[in-house]
């Protein structure tokens, strides 16, 4: 394995999680982690984040100044904390916790274009290497298993119909009391869509050795046992 093959008696690979948006990615690496004791990283939060940070001090016009993001991202400090309540990993932006503020539509609306950006990418990979290097990992993103750890010991790679993924994006929204329409939320997926898949930087594609699930069929309880127990099968567990 190219994780941290064994520490303690207890294996600690790294495990990537790519796909689209609104497939449930984030929430079965969580799931994942939390089963098997590993460390679960939402790196889709980190340039969340970035852009809020953007958002907050660079946007006019309807527009972010990308040149100016660039030569402040060293300002921006980004950390995981544990959140005791919940044992779920928490983002924190300069020292204060924006887990809830990063899901907003505003920041949907935003995000893909940050990530587009060859300088944040850079910033935000070298980050995700470091926390991931030692093993014991979960994390999920775009470009996981194709260019942070392309040596990941097991790639999983999450779609769903468009219609689907707006659908359940459409429920989270209606759940946080937004006002917006499905047609705007499956609109924006479609927007993201295509700049993650044609940005010239780590373009969302699938790894070839990565295991394909769409779950457009299946429930959240149905998918979340097809990954257990492909990861079970792959490291031997019982």
């Amino acid at each position: 394995m190219t994780g941290n093959n064994m520490k303690n008696n207890k294996i600690n690979p790294i495990i990537a999680f790519d796909g689209y948006s609104s497939t449930g990615k984030s929430s079965y690496a969580k799931m994942l982690a939390q089963k098997f004791g590993w460390f679960h990283i939402d790196t889709g939060a980190m340039y969340r984040a970035v852009t809020l940070y953007a958002i907050e001090n660079f946007y006019k016009n309807n527009t972010i100044d990308e040149l100016a993001l660039i030569v402040h991202l060293n300002d921006i400090h980004i950390e995981f904390k544990q959140n005791s309540d919940s044992s779920n990993n928490e983002i924190y932006l300069n020292s204060k916790n924006v887990e809830n503020r990063i899901r907003a539509f505003d920041i949907s609306e935003q995000v893909s274009l940050v990530a587009k950006i060859p300088e944040v990418r850079e910033y935000l990979v070298k980050q995700q290497r470091n926390i991931g290097k030692n093993g014991g990992i979960v994390m999920d993103g775009r470009d996981i298993g194709t260019v942070v750890f392309p040596n990941a010991d097991l790639k999983f790679f999450i779609t769903a119909s468009i219609e689907e993924r707006a659908k359940r994006r459409f429920l989270d929204f209606k759940k946080l009391h937004k006002n917006i329409s499905l047609q705007e939320v499956e609109e924006n997926l479609k927007q993201r869509d295509y700049i993650d898949e044609n940005r010239l930087v780590a373009p969302l594609i699938q790894a070839t050795d990565a295991v394909l699930i769409d779950n457009t069929h299946l429930s959240k309880e149905e998918t979340f046992c097809k990954i257990v127990q492909i990861v079970k099968n792959r490291f031997k567990f019982e």
